[in-house]
């Protein structure tokens, strides 16, 4: 006897929740075509091998299968890879040519709806460029956009967001105060790992933003955008608790890693840490004598 669809099964709302729950937790969050495929059951029966849904914005090209990863928010950094396809290569180095004629924020903002030659723009609701004050001294880097911040096009306005507020506000800090931008711009759908070429390709726009912002001081926000921006192979709580540098127009910004405050939502008990850093972060900027303006 056939085993029943799940679409013949009658459940029940208890049933049903169950089922939606585990698809949410999977990932599953986003639609990317009207009818639902069974891609395993194609390829792996033999059948023709299912064709990727290509929409007007989603040329074929940008269609490439995912490098592998290692892992998002505080689980180790995805690496650039040492050797990229050349399609991807080109495709970066693409990017840094865009990136480096963009002179102004805007200028650059407007590159990027633009750009077409990174996969997650092809399943982002929204580009996420920035939020605060263009003219602030202190710059604060995150690592990719969430579901919240897909929705409203704004960095750190989910749960971790309104974390970030407090934390700001405890030393005397609120957006307007501070820059803030990710080192990717769309949301991995499901909030999956970057791929290492999604990376690379990235890269050179925050990159080029960091330079147009031109900032005193840099805070990199948990351990992805930390190992990213530093180069480092280090973990966030080797790297958190001290002073690093980032070379911007040929001279060296202070960076301060912190725990991402989506890691402080999960592991509360590391909060005592985290205002050990605030506190260094605070007499920082106290020293150097900085405020929101150039």
């Amino acid at each position: 006897m056939d085993e029943p669809s799940l679409s013949a099964t009658a459940l029940t709302d208890r049933e049903a929740f169950a089922r939606l729950s585990l698809m949410v937790e999977a990932g599953v969050s986003d639609a990317l075509g009207e009818v639902a495929q069974n891609r395993y059951a194609l390829t792996m029966s033999g059948a023709a091998k299912a064709e990727p849904i290509v929409t007007p914005a989603m040329p074929r090209a940008a269609l490439r299968p995912p490098l592998a990863a290692t892992g998002f928010g505080e689980a180790p950094a995805a690496r650039a890879p040492t050797t990229i396809p050349l399609a991807d290569s080109q495709m970066v180095e693409s990017a840094r040519d865009i990136a480096a004629a963009c002179q102004t924020l805007e200028a650059l903002r407007e590159a990027l709806e633009r750009f077409e030659g990174c996969s997650l723009k092809h399943t982002a609701k929204n580009l996420v460029f920035a939020d605060g004050n263009p003219q602030a001294r202190l710059m604060l880097i995150g690592e990719a956009p969430g579901r919240d911040e897909d929705l409203e096009g704004r960095p750190f306005v989910g749960p971790s967001g309104q974390l970030l507020d407090k934390m700001l506000a405890a030393i005397g800090l609120d957006r307007q105060l501070v820059y803030i931008a990710n080192t990717l711009p769309w949301r991995p759908p499901g909030n999956r790992p970057p791929t290492s070429t999604e990376i690379s390709i990235c890269e050179p726009f925050i990159q080029r933003q960091i330079e147009l912002v031109d900032p005193a001081l840099l805070v990199c926000l948990g351990g992805v955008a930390s190992k990213q921006m530093l180069g480092s192979d280090l973990g966030i709580m080797k790297l958190r608790g001290r002073w690093m540098n980032y070379g911007i127009k040929g001279r060296q910004v202070p960076v301060l890693p912190l725990f991402h405050p989506a890691y402080l939502l999960r592991q509360p008990a590391q909060k005592r840490l985290a205002w050990r850093d605030l506190l260094m972060l605070k007499a920082r900027i106290a020293a150097e004598g900085l405020s929101a303006g150039p």
